[in-house]
């Protein structure tokens, strides 16, 4: 499609009364309040919004406010050819600006976004359809994968919880208790809509951080999960979600064309909604044509100083594979899986002393040459670099299908670099 077709679909846009649009998303407060702060990610132009409530008391939390979109858009390959695809993307603006902005804006993977235990989360999201594909009607839903939800309303799964009509808006409501490692995705259609890009990643912070812990002769304040111990213990955190393209689907969906599931099968191979070698530009990536801005905005270079221990928040989003990931001439220790600190009880299954989850001889956490993730699967990851000499080292797949960019032999697919300064 044209660029001129969009600007006129986009006219038509604006010719709804505003009333019509359906763009409520809903916050305790204002984002102009007293006391309120607001987070921008640097990369995806995701904002939450927050405010502190029960201050002095046991019951003190933060209350945090944030809205995306739902719709479509395009990406690069990392053979440089552009892509359909649907996606999240930040809300920009207000009422019908909302569904103006977020037209054929989809980010490519979703915004990345962290929380807080203790958090109370209200997000939004809108559907603003799909303005290269007039002929689908689709809801959407936010899922927030592996994360124990305690109302069913808001768990994003079409059967027992509400969906997003296009030009509505729904927010959903999340008590977050829960440190970890999650991913967050459509569940409408769902393998159809996480192949075409509806999938990100979701990071819960623990309470423990902030505290100081020495854990290997070491001090540190930021923490992976709440081990009592500093054995999660990182000075740097990157956030890796590992996935492919399956160009055959894409290219069909756009041409409006029936769609072989029993055949997904990705053949370009991401990190961060990237083939290598693009993971490893840090700007200047590629704007696809007839997309209002660069739509895939997470680079994955991981960047460390020697001596620092490095934390990799890495999940598979892909519908249809596993990858093994290793990172040569790198120690790599397993601290966490399924969004749960690598311990178990000590005296049986069904241990009620929950401070035996966390003794020492309850620990599975371990060193490792590589760490498999199936689709879904969540890792964390810390590599000490001390003692390592500076350098640039690579993080890659040992399933070599997935080092080429399509039927290509070149080198690309799911490799990116970690560079030690």
């Amino acid at each position: 499609m044209k660029l001129n077709k969009l600007f006129s679909a986009v006219l038509m846009a604006l010719a709804v009364p505003a009333a019509t649009a359906g763009v409520w998303p809903q916050c305790p407060f204002g984002q102009t309040d007293a006391g309120v702060a607001a987070e921008t990610d640097a990369a995806t132009g995701l904002t939450l919004y927050s405010r502190r409530v029960a201050i002095g008391t046991l019951d003190e939390h933060r209350q945090v406010c944030l809205h995306v979109v739902g719709g479509d858009g395009w990406q690069i390959l990392g053979d440089g050819r552009r892509v359909y695809g649907f996606g999240f993307a930040p809300a920009v603006g207000r009422d019908e600006q909302v569904m103006i902005n977020g037209t054929a804006a989809a980010q490519f993977p979703a915004p990345s976004i962290t929380f807080r235990e203790g958090d109370e989360v209200w997000m939004a999201l809108t559907n603003v359809g799909m303005i290269y594909r007039p002929d689908l009607f689709d809801q959407h839903s936010v899922h927030w994968h592996g994360f124990p939800q305690a109302s069913a309303i808001f768990d994003g799964v079409p059967q027992g919880s509400a969906t997003v009509q296009m030009g509505s808006t729904f927010t959903y409501y999340y008590k977050v208790n829960d440190p970890g490692t999650y991913l967050w995705h459509c569940h409408v259609e769902a393998t159809e809509h996480m192949e075409m890009g509806m999938i990100g990643m979701l990071n819960v912070l623990p309470k423990q951080d902030g505290q100081s812990k020495i854990h290997d002769g070491k001090t540190y304040t930021a923490f992976a999960y709440n081990d009592g111990d500093g054995i999660s213990g990182y000075d740097k955190a990157f956030t890796l979600q590992l996935g492919a393209v399956d160009s055959n689907f894409h290219e069909l969906h756009e041409a409006v064309q029936p769609l072989p599931f029993l055949e997904l099968k990705g053949d370009f191979a991401q990190i961060n909604g990237r083939g290598y070698p693009m993971t490893t530009l840090e700007s200047d990536m590629p704007q696809p044509a007839d997309a209002p801005a660069v739509s895939q905005q997470i680079h994955s270079v991981v960047r460390a100083s020697v001596g620092d221990r490095v934390l990799l928040r890495m999940t598979n989003g892909s519908v249809d594979s596993y990858y093994t990931v290793t990172a040569l001439g790198l120690p790599m220790k397993v601290v966490g899986r399924g969004a749960q600190l690598a311990a178990g009880p000590t005296t049986g299954f069904g241990a009620t002393n929950a401070s035996n989850w966390k003794a020492a001889g309850a620990r599975w956490a371990h060193g490792t040459a590589s760490v498999t993730l199936g689709g879904g699967d969540g890792v964390d990851v810390l590599i000490d670099t001390r003692g390592l000499a500076a350098g640039t080292y690579h993080l890659y797949t040992t399933n070599l299908n997935y080092l080429s960019n399509g039927a290509g032999e070149d080198r690309g697919g799911l490799m990116t670099t970690i560079v030690l300064q």
